[in-house]
């Protein structure tokens, strides 16, 4: 069982000056849910190397046991301080990806033409696709073979607005998830904000925020057995 993980390498949060990129906990429970499980997990970045931690991630107040366990394991550390180029990786190596968010996707990996056709490959492939909180947001050019948004009538979660506003980031994003989402054409579903909240339809996991991380993880494993 491969699995491909794929992270931003945005590090700059808009105009303000303040730094971004992956979200701590939305990489570290889906590598454990995956790595414990027996997955080969391969990490990407559009850029390779180190890519950019959201600092916001990395507060005491945002620690759970996996985000924990990650920054105490130094060879989880020596694969993400060398995560392989995005443009090298192929659909065909690997059994499922898996996008963790932060608002870093938002800026690159939304619109990066490379992993827009590696998704459109791995669904070709009728391959599982698993991305949560702002990772969802690297589905918004995404087509079908028939041209069609990839979301569009399929049962979609993301970050929400009312998140997105408690985080005082709504005029800062390029987009906000849930309204793309929606305007793409998804059935665009939410839990309460901040609770575990899980859309799968077909092979596509959508989960809608950090709490979501381990739930859409073990959503990709249940497809993959299947």
């Amino acid at each position: 069982m491969k699995i491909l993980m794929v992270l931003t390498s945005h590090d700059q949060l808009g105009n303000t000056g303040k730094k971004t990129g992956f979200w701590l906990e939305e990489l570290a429970a889906p590598y454990y849910a995956l790595k414990d499980a027996g997955a080969e997990i391969t990490l990407a970045s559009p850029r390779g190397g180190q890519p950019p931690l959201d600092p916001k991630s990395d507060d005491a107040d945002a620690q759970t046991d996996d985000t924990r366990r990650f920054k105490a394991d130094t060879e989880a550390q020596k694969v993400l301080a060398t995560t392989v180029l995005l443009s090298s990786v192929e659909a065909a190596d690997f059994d499922a990806v898996f996008y963790p968010g932060g608002h870093g996707p938002l800026w690159d990996l939304a619109e990066d033409a490379k992993s827009i056709s590696l998704i459109e490959a791995f669904v070709k492939a009728d391959k599982p696709v698993a991305a949560v909180c702002h990772a969802p947001g690297v589905l918004k050019n995404v087509k079908t073979e028939a041209g069609e948004p990839l979301v569009q009538g399929r049962a979609v979660a993301g970050f929400t607005n009312t998140e997105e506003e408690a985080v005082g980031l709504t005029d800062v994003v390029p987009f906000l998830v849930e309204d793309m989402l929606t305007a793409n054409g998804g059935r665009y579903a939410k839990g309460e904000d901040w609770a575990s909240f899980v859309q799968v339809d077909r092979k596509l996991v959508t989960g809608q925020n950090p709490a979501s991380s381990r739930e859409a993880a073990e959503a990709l494993l249940t497809l993959l057995k299947a």
